[in-house]
């Protein structure tokens, strides 16, 4: 027998879950599937502990459908944006971008990735349209004029109008329908992990850059009444591989070093997590009653918090497309304009966050004084700092 819903979500992490949550807000019936039951507790095994910037445009969606108010009471906000060019340990150019320039919200807020997921889970616990079913694959995909059929693991059959892939860079929704990647590669590895310190941030979030990679310090809520930051050190892979495996007080040390001290001493308070980087575009977002959505249709390195709020606007544009015409769910009209108004966007910042990681590992001076000289450049213009803010939240 098979199920009948309007949407099926193929994919269970943040991304999935917030289209359920989505979907759902919107009248419709969804069915969201997931391989593994989502870890919702920080000191459980194989618990996500990155953090994720949720940028306004992110958090106008999460009020619209009802999940801020759950997800705001943890968030820190990012109120500035502070670009450090290092030379050494020492700071030699700094820069802010404050969101008062441009608005009268902070930037963004950001959260932990395990909270979301566990603040997601209990919300969609009180929709009676969305039925989650983790511990569930996706098998096989058919897809005909009027509706998409999954085959799941446990060989249970679901019927959509519309099929959204959200199962992640290695989609097997996509790699079923034959959808071609565009990949960047970069020898990279990034270090994901929390800290505390005695300096409090201030709700700054500090980019450095010296070689190899961006070293980013972003706001947390404080931990027992200490000032805590999120971390994400991007380096070469070879060297992020030897910082990961450092001992705690030599990788404290190297903290000190990399951080410029702006924070004073960072006290390690998580496992570290270890990234490859990578950057990949599907060559196209849409298949007859398919959309790709989040990184099963886009991956970037975590510079500038795009990574996840381009895949709640995907979310966002989806969801309206769905809202403004109920009866051409899935149908080749609304997939076109999904296509349409998603895929240069995307290629767009896809092609934006290439160039500004490459630039962020050159490791000659005469290459990092350019990278430094186009900083201050484009911070002293006014109308092109304030376009770069609201190109960073999202705008076009």
């Amino acid at each position: 027998m098979t199920e009948q819903f309007d949407i099926v979500i193929s994919g269970g992490g943040i991304a999935g879950l917030v289209a359920s949550a989505a979907f759902g807000d919107a009248g419709f019936s969804v069915a969201c599937i997931d391989p593994e039951p989502p870890i919702t507790a920080e000191a459980a095994l194989g618990a996500d502990t990155r953090t994720t910037a949720l940028m306004q445009p992110s958090v106008a969606l999460l009020r619209e459908i009802g999940l801020w108010p759950r997800l705001a009471p943890y968030a820190a906000p990012l109120q500035v944006m502070r670009i450090i060019e290092a030379e050494g340990a020492e700071a030699r150019l700094t820069r802010d971008f404050d969101a008062a320039d441009i608005s009268a919200e902070p930037f963004g807020w950001n959260l932990p990735n395990w909270l979301i997921r566990r603040e997601l889970v209990a919300h969609l616990a009180g929709m009676g349209r969305v039925s989650f079913r983790p511990g569930l694959a996706t098998q096989r995909v058919f897809t005909r004029e009027g509706a998409a059929e999954v085959v799941l693991s446990d060989n249970s059959r679901l019927s959509a109008r519309l099929l959204a892939a959200a199962d992640g860079r290695a989609s097997p929704v996509r790699q079923a329908l034959g959808i071609g990647l565009r990949q960047f590669r970069y020898g990279q590895k990034a270090l994901a992990f929390t800290v505390t310190h005695p300096v409090p941030h201030e709700n700054v979030s500090t980019e450095i850059h010296r070689s190899g990679g961006p070293f980013t310090l972003v706001p947390l809520p404080d931990r027992g009444g200490v000032p805590a930051s999120a971390i994400v050190w991007m380096d070469r892979g070879p060297e992020a591989e030897r910082l990961a495996a450092l001992p705690v007080a030599e990788f404290e040390a190297a903290l000190a070093d990399r951080s410029c001290g702006i924070l004073g001493p960072l006290t390690l308070t998580s496992k570290r997590a270890l990234w490859p980087m990578s950057a990949q575009i599907a060559r196209r977002f849409v298949a007859e009653r398919v959309a790709l959505i989040a990184e099963a249709a886009h991956v970037v390195p975590p510079i500038g918090a795009q990574g996840l709020n381009m895949s709640l606007a995907d979310i966002a544009c989806l969801t309206n497309l769905a809202r403004q015409d109920p009866a051409g769910l899935g149908g080749a009209a609304m997939l076109a304009a999904y296509q349409r108004r998603r895929w240069p966007e995307v290629a767009a910042r896809v092609a934006a966050i290439d160039t500004l990681n490459r630039a962020s590992m050159v490791g000659g001076r005469p290459l990092r004084d350019l990278r430094a000289g186009a900083l201050a450049a484009m911070h002293a213009l006014t109308p092109l700092r304030r376009g770069v803010m609201r190109a960073g939240l999202g705008a076009r």
